[in-house]
């Protein structure tokens, strides 16, 4: 993405209330995830490419830095433990240092439709086309939707297929069009792109 529309990309989102932050890459990303999240925080991230990419995913999963939902969720058994593995990923433990339940960390991941909703989003970091795609700012959000259905989709069924044996869909799709509470939800915009 060129320096210009990047630069639009920030002031659409922090017209919109959002605190915006240009970084050049990976290694930045990393380092400013890690001053954002407190030490012993719970955090949930999703089987993102982006994240795996960049070194996120290990950062939060297998640091030992944090109280990692999807790492703890892999430990326990899906046939008997779905419920629990659920209500993990939706309400986590409250922990020492952790803001309020509500106010939780969570990271976008890259499977469409695997993740639920959060009621409230404290930082939402790196987003899904802003973060990886740093190729091309969509018009509209009818493009935006084309775009995830015509180009992400099919690489993340690839994706999928390799990893779980199952090729993924857009079963829910978050949209997030403003911020009502300055500083709540941060957003990362890379110089590099990562992932697809």
């Amino acid at each position: 993405m060129t320096a210009q529309r990047l630069e639009r990309a920030a002031a659409a989102l922090t017209a919109h209330g959002f605190t915006v932050e240009i970084l050049d890459g990976a290694a930045a990303a990393r380092a400013r995830i890690k001053d954002l999240i407190p030490e012993g925080a719970s955090v949930f991230t999703g089987a993102s490419e982006t994240l795996r990419l960049s070194g996120i995913d290990e950062d939060i999963n297998a640091s030992g830095r944090y109280d990692a939902i999807r790492a703890r969720g892999q430990t326990m058994d899906r046939a008997t433990q779905l419920a629990e593995i659920w209500r993990l990923i939706l309400h986590p433990r409250r922990h020492r240092g952790q803001r309020p339940r509500g106010h939780r960390n969570r990271l976008p991941g890259d499977r469409l439709g695997q993740r639920k909703p959060a009621s409230r989003v404290r930082r939402r970091l790196p987003p899904r086309d802003l973060g990886r795609r740093a190729q091309k700012v969509v018009p509209d959000l009818s493009t935006a939707l084309r775009r995830v259905e015509e180009h992400c989709l099919p690489l993340e069924s690839d994706r999928a297929m390799k990893v779980y044996g199952t090729p993924s869909a857009i079963n829910r799709l978050l949209i997030l069009n403003a911020e009502l509470e300055p500083g709540r939800g941060i957003v990362l915009l890379l110089r590099e792109a990562i992932g697809f």
